[in-house]
């Protein structure tokens, strides 16, 4: 990373962060891509695939969209099953003494949609949170109306795809021990047509999550 340019070396610190999405990396007017995720979202939504000079030997591969338009692009990303975490500009360019100050400000996933276009009215778009244990905790929300559902089943197969089936999620985030079992994850994937995150355990800890319920309604 040594020998890539200021604005690349920043590009690629805040990409390994959010390696498991395609980084919207605001400059100026648009929203670039570069290097694997320029390759994937150049195929993926037909964008012409260029080059920028990084600091290395060969070009970085780049595309980009217009940011007044980015929407329309993010989700045919998330139709396919990805997630796209937007990066921002958060300081004035006349007033950066350097590279611009950049971070990301959301990441959107099939279960945190708000775009109109995305979204059936007539239905709900659930979030489902899996916790693998004896018994299996699964929570479901739908952040467009607010609306959260958690219970408790067994951890058999039959038992866990009947919970699923009630509320139908587009999107399940769990612990790695559900992600291990793989037959399992293909199985739901295939009948619910959903995408399936892991997460760390520690963000299964009770005393963490018990801190962020706290945090959230205290604001």
């Amino acid at each position: 990373m040594e020998n890539l340019s200021p604005m690349m070396r920043q590009y690629r610190e805040i990409k390994e962060q959010y390696n498991d999405a395609i980084l919207f990396y605001r400059l100026g007017d648009f929203y670039e891509m570069f290097f694997e995720d320029a390759v994937t979202a150049s195929a993926e939504l037909e964008l012409t695939l260029t080059g920028r000079d990084c600091g290395l030997e060969q070009r970085a591969p780049m595309c980009g969209v217009p940011y007044h338009s980015a929407e329309q692009y993010i989700d045919r990303l998330i139709e396919k099953g990805y997630k796209v975490a937007i990066c921002e500009q958060t300081e004035d360019p006349s007033e950066a003494k350097g590279i611009v100050r950049r971070e990301v400000l959301r990441v959107v996933t099939a279960g945190t949609v708000t775009s109109s276009e995305m979204l059936d009215e007539k239905k709900n778009n659930y979030l489902c949170c899996i916790y693998f244990g004896n018994p299996v905790g699964i929570a479901f929300a739908d952040i467009t109306t607010g609306e959260l559902y958690v219970t408790e089943t067994g951890n058999g197969e039959d038992e866990i795809f009947a919970e699923l089936a009630r509320y139908n999620p587009t999107e399940i985030i769990t612990d790695k021990r559900f992600t291990s079992q793989q037959a399992l994850t293909e199985k739901i994937k295939e009948r619910f047509g959903c995408v399936i995150s892991g997460m760390d355990d520690w963000t299964f800890d009770f005393g963490f999550a018990s801190t962020k319920i706290q945090e959230q309604f205290e604001n």
